[in-house]
């Protein structure tokens, strides 16, 4: 070994312990932020599938909140397969323990864009009760879904192609872009 790969070795050496030092062990699970965002801990407390697979994270509705929900997938699905899946409602297994959706108000296309981590979602059409209970849980679950992934930031919805006014959990309508801290307080644990 030559003396430039010997000091090379020592100095990567010194910086794998040296980047170990000094860092607090915790005894329980904690929130990260990734993206400049937390991470919601009903995701992060959610059953994981078998080491190694991928799992599809969709937000069903239990009681009155929204409940992140691992299913296991044998490749992670695109955006619209995911939003597909979360408008088929709750499996068998699901409904069994308890979880429904609130979907079944609101007809979205299954067109989604994603454009600079914001998902643009159309909105076919609605039911006449803007900001009803329903409503916010219905769009909470399609942010809180999409936003679960790496590639989404925001979502923000359309209808005939222009800016649609949605609830939030606080019930304030927006037409501007939403993250799943706008629906953080609707949010349960798993």
């Amino acid at each position: 070994m030559t003396g430039r790969v010997r000091a090379l070795v020592a100095a990567l050496a010194s910086a794998l312990v040296l980047a170990g030092c000094g860092v607090p062990t915790e005894d329980s699970p904690q929130p990260i932020t990734v993206s400049g965002r937390a991470s919601t801990p009903s995701a992060a407390q959610t059953a994981s599938p078998a080491p190694g697979r991928p799992a599809e994270l969709l937000f069903l509705v239990r009681d009155t909140g929204l409940v992140a929900v691992r299913r296991p997938a044998e490749r992670m699905p695109a955006i619209d397969e995911q939003l597909r899946d979360l408008l088929s409602g709750p499996t068998a297994a699901e409904r069994e323990a308890g979880y429904t959706s609130a979907l079944t108000g609101i007809t979205v296309t299954g067109v989604v864009e994603v454009r600079g981590g914001d998902a643009a979602v159309e909105v076919g059409s609605r039911s006449d009760g803007v900001g009803r209970s329903d409503e916010v849980l219905a769009y909470g679950q399609i942010v809180c879904t999409l936003t679960s992934r790496a590639d989404v930031d925001t979502v923000s919805f359309l209808h005939d192609g222009q800016p649609l006014r949605v609830p939030r959990a606080d019930a304030s309508l927006t037409d501007g872009r939403l993250t799943a801290a706008d629906y953080a307080d609707l949010v349960l644990p798993s």
